[in-house]
């Protein structure tokens, strides 16, 4: 059920806030398309969404907020984050990035006890290609 554009569970417009590495560069890489992607699909769901990283634009990256997408830079060990993030509210937070849920999970998991924390595993294909390739020997 929809009203205003946003989704709605009882009667409440749903939150979501990603977190990612970097800022979403579609033309710069797959995870940036896949970023890009996650964001259009939420948007399109209705629901409110926010993203978040540490990183500085780049000239690769694209404008979330001229998409209608609220963005916030953030910093690592900077309790200033447990305040926005309480007063952000979200029903649902994703983190791009196994580091990325390392250096935040634990502080909106402490600020957000009742949000949903998804982790995005979209990164794990490559250890995951290095583990299922046999042994080889190294020849120097």
């Amino acid at each position: 059920m929809t009203l205003g554009g946003g989704f709605l569970v009882l009667g409440v417009v749903m939150k979501t806030l990603v977190i990612g590495k970097i800022w979403p560069e579609p033309v710069s890489s797959a995870a940036g398309t896949r970023t890009m992607n996650l964001l259009l699909a939420l948007q399109e769901a209705g629901w409110e969404t926010t993203f978040a990283t540490t990183a500085q634009a780049s000239e690769y990256s694209v404008d979330v907020e001229g998409m209608g997408i609220s963005s916030c830079r953030i910093a690592v060990n900077d309790s200033s984050f447990d305040g926005w993030v309480s007063d952000l509210g979200p029903d649902l937070v994703i983190f791009d990035r196994y580091m990325i849920e390392e250096q935040f999970g634990w502080r909106v998991e402490k600020a957000c006890p009742a949000a949903l924390r998804v982790l995005d595993t979209s990164d794990l294909h490559l250890s995951l290609i290095h583990i299922s390739e046999p042994t080889r020997p190294l020849y120097i």
